[in-house]
């Protein structure tokens, strides 16, 4: 069984997001790491990086495949995780505490889905 905290929104491209004051965390779900396998690279964008709402900011390349990484809200990058640069496989470890990137000047968010919608998207995936 997946987890899904309540304390984060989700997207159907299997991102988190957690608010905190102005800056916005985005990483992947434990639905996304389950499905891509062993992580073995992450590609993020440089701090300073603008992201848009619905487009590609990076790439995880798992054993199985190479999956776009989609942000969920335009704003301007303001912390990497550097971790991942040189472990990926922490993403399998603990995905929710191993975040992504973070986001300020926000001016855009997706609609994102609390933790029960988006485990009963997840669900209707097959």
């Amino acid at each position: 069984m997946f987890n899904y905290p309540k304390k984060l929104k989700y997207t159907e491209t299997h991102e988190w997001v957690k608010k905190e004051n102005d800056i916005y965390i985005i990483g992947i779900s434990d639905y996304a790491q389950d499905a891509l396998g062993d992580i073995v690279f992450v590609n993020l964008p440089e701090v300073d990086d603008e992201v848009f709402v619905q487009e590609s900011f990076g790439d995880v390349e798992s054993v199985k495949a190479v999956s776009d990484l989609f942000s969920p809200v335009t704003g301007v990058v303001c912390e990497v995780n550097e971790d991942l640069l040189d472990n990926p496989a922490l993403l399998n470890d603990d995905c929710y505490a191993n975040w992504l990137i973070k986001v300020e000047d926000v001016s855009e968010t997706d609609e994102f889905l609390d933790a029960d919608s988006y485990r009963e998207f997840c669900e209707s995936q097959g």
